[in-house]
């Protein structure tokens, strides 16, 4: 992939990230907080990255929150402080998470690279683009938008073409809206960490 592709990220600033995530829902549930943010941050987050931030029930895995930026917007840090507040308070497809929660849930950071057109004309051209558990993939017709993190098609077993309707279902269109030439496709990479348990450290998933 050309334009800014993300890889090979230091284990530091994933750690560092989950971290920052970790200690912004604590700020906005009300609890406690401890020692933040872990001290002063790696420099790369000072450059701005799209980013989004990902919660899970802990045990289960089942998603419990998941909002943020898909173009480089803010600077790295900012961006997770407030994609991480946004998914424990503000996503409409559940509660506000609650302090009494936050133990139940595990903090998964993906930090993207930029997205880049996927540019082929034919159904086949764009099915051959796409390339499942690498790219994510961003989808813009008709006033609707959608966006899928690499990890969606992994979880669900999707195929490429599976992978290309459900982001377009994401965006309020229909399922074969990605088959048309005037459909904009962007794919982009993320690099993902995670905690396997409750304020764990982070750890580098696929991506």
């Amino acid at each position: 992939m050309t334009g800014d592709p993300v890889g090979g990220l230091p284990a530091a600033v994933g750690a560092a990230a989950v971290r920052l995530a970790r200690f912004s829902i604590e700020e906005v549930t009300g609890g406690s907080v401890g020692p933040a943010d872990g001290g002063p941050l790696p420099p790369e987050f000072r450059t701005p990255r799209g980013v989004f931030v990902t919660l899970r029930t802990y045990p289960g895995d089942r998603l419990r929150g998941c909002i943020g930026f898909p173009l480089p917007v803010h600077p790295l840090g900012r961006a997770i402080r407030l994609a991480a507040a946004a998914a424990a308070r503000e996503d409409p497809r559940f509660p506000p998470l609650a302090a009494r929660d936050r133990t139940r849930v595990t903090v998964e950071v993906s930090i993207l690279s930029l997205p880049e057109p996927i540019v082929g004309r034919s159904a086949a051209e764009r099915v051959a683009a796409v390339q499942v558990g690498r790219d994510g993939l961003l989808v813009e017709a008709r006033g609707g938008f959608g966006l899928l993190l690499p990890q969606v098609a992994t979880e669900q077993r999707w195929d490429a073409r599976r992978f290309l309707s459900g982001v377009c279902e994401k965006a309020g269109l229909s399922p074969d809206a990605w088959e048309e030439p005037t459909t904009r496709l962007k794919r982009f990479r993320a690099e993902i960490f995670r905690e396997e348990r409750p304020g764990g450290e982070g750890l580098r998933g696929p991506g």
